[in-house]
């Protein structure tokens, strides 16, 4: 299955839902690509071994899995909501989807939310510093690989003004926003 993705609607409906405009207004790999995020399909295994030459090619030397389900993650409810905080982080942000799916949100050039459907096999990395979000969708359920360079420091940074000075965001927006984002992205993904 394709990584599919599109841009949002403004709605409040529960954050769960596609959230489709209408019509439908699909966003590419390529303009993912070009705010830095990238997107590899592997079989969902941990022990994939296409994902773990990615693993080791990109030094991402620690990992964990979460499983978020009602049933297992105490505090579910408040704890989605605190997911689907837009926000920042220091470093990359890699998952690796092993069961379910969910909606990673990320912001574009014009500050329009796009939304990025992942299943079984799909890994995802974040740039440091962009604006994003992260929500189940209706089947409440994922199980996802978490990867980190070193030591992991999952520290959200809820967007604010301070959020805008941050040099992770400053180093996002010279690359991505202010840049050629294609190219840079391009380089990130060869390295």
């Amino acid at each position: 299955m394709a990584l599919e993705a599109w841009y949002m609607d403004d709605s409040d409906a529960d954050q769960r839902l596609e959230h489709r405009l209408t019509p439908n207004a699909p966003a590419s790999l390529e303009a993912l690509a070009a705010l830095g995020v990238l997107h590899f399909k592997f079989s969902g295994d941990e022990e994939d071994p296409e994902m773990l030459k990615l693993r080791d090619s990109r030094g991402y030397s620690y990992k964990d899995v979460v499983n978020i389900h009602p049933d297992t993650l105490p505090d579910y409810e408040r704890k989605l909501k605190s997911f689907f905080e837009e926000h920042i982080h220091t470093d990359e942000e890699i998952r690796y989807v092993l069961e379910g799916s969910g909606y990673f949100d990320v912001r574009d050039k014009e500050e329009r939310w796009i939304r990025i459907l992942m299943h079984k096999g799909d890994l995802i990395i974040l740039p440091a510093g962009i604006y994003h979000r992260f929500t189940l969708d209706e089947h409440n359920y994922i199980k996802a690989c978490r990867l980190f360079v070193g030591e992991p420091v999952w520290t959200p940074y809820n967007r604010c003004e301070a959020t805008d000075v941050m040099d992770a965001r400053k180093g996002y927006v010279s690359h991505f926003i202010a840049a050629d984002g294609a190219a840079t992205a391009a380089a990130a993904a060869s390295s």
